[in-house]
């Protein structure tokens, strides 16, 4: 299969030429939620050995088509929220995911926990938008940067108060990084290329990543056993999407997990 990431990235391009048309900075700076402080995704973290979760708020994927047919984003939000999750994921991608930026600003009115930009960001102008629109992190992917658009565009978040969670997925992309600037990174078990999942990605990169850094693990995961297996790797976080999209009923889906990742699970 094509690696997805390439056409993803092309129809990025053509959204940040059309977002800087209708856009200036100044503009986004008259936006509410620009000049809010951040809620600190770090400090919503537990201690000791539990886990923190970063729920997301998913419609579709391009390997998966619809994932949840009954799809309200302020409910689920709202689910999470009162849950205890550390941050909330929200896709805010059109074409691919059948996001929207309007479902970040949406649940940004009632947040109680940070908001993560889920999105595929190459140019500071959706940094910007992010910020206007409630985020408190946004998702850099180092498969889809350089190293300096990766350095380029963390400055960038950080002006304007945004943290930064680093995307990779293999040992290749940890040249990329400076450290010392992205303290939080995440894994993602996925391969872009044929959408295979494997929690050994978390695993094997765990080892090369400085104890400082908040580790992160993404996608595939689904039990206890799986967050038994990161938790042994030094994962402080996970990001869930698919598996609570998947079920029936999100909240008590949610509320198991959260007792598998709690530090007495």
């Amino acid at each position: 299969m094509k690696n997805i990431l390439s056409d993803i990235l092309e129809t990025k391009k053509e959204e940040v030429k059309q977002l800087r048309k209708e856009f200036t900075f100044t503009r986004f700076t008259n936006f509410d939620f620009f000049n809010t402080r951040r809620i600190k995704f770090t400090e919503k973290l537990g201690s000791g050995n539990e886990i923190g979760i970063i729920a997301e708020v998913k419609k579709a994927s391009p390997s998966k088509g619809i994932i949840r047919e009954n799809f309200n984003h302020l409910k689920i939000a709202d689910i999470f929220m009162n849950g205890g999750a550390a941050a909330i994921s929200v896709l805010t991608d059109k074409y691919f995911f059948q996001g929207d930026i309007k479902y970040l600003s949406d649940i940004a009115t009632v947040k109680s926990c940070p908001l993560l930009r889920k999105d595929f960001i190459i140019d500071e102008y959706q940094i910007f938008e992010a910020k206007a629109h409630g985020a408190d992190i946004i998702l850099l992917i180092a498969e889809a940067l350089s190293k300096n658009q990766i350095m380029e565009l963390s400055h960038a978040a950080r002006e304007n108060d945004l943290e930064v969670l680093l995307e990779l997925h293999d040992g290749g992309q940890l040249t990329k990084i400076d450290f010392n600037i992205n303290k939080l990174i995440g894994v993602n078990n996925r391969n872009l290329d044929d959408f295979s999942v494997d929690l050994n990605s978390t695993i094997e990169l765990s080892k090369q990543i400085p104890e400082d850094v908040v580790l992160v693990s993404e996608s595939g995961i689904h039990s206890k056993n799986d967050i038994d297996l990161l938790r042994n790797s030094g994962v402080q976080a996970v990001l869930i999407g698919e598996y609570f999209m998947k079920q029936k009923d999100i909240n008590n889906s949610f509320r198991q997990m959260r007792e598998w990742c709690s530090n007495e699970s």
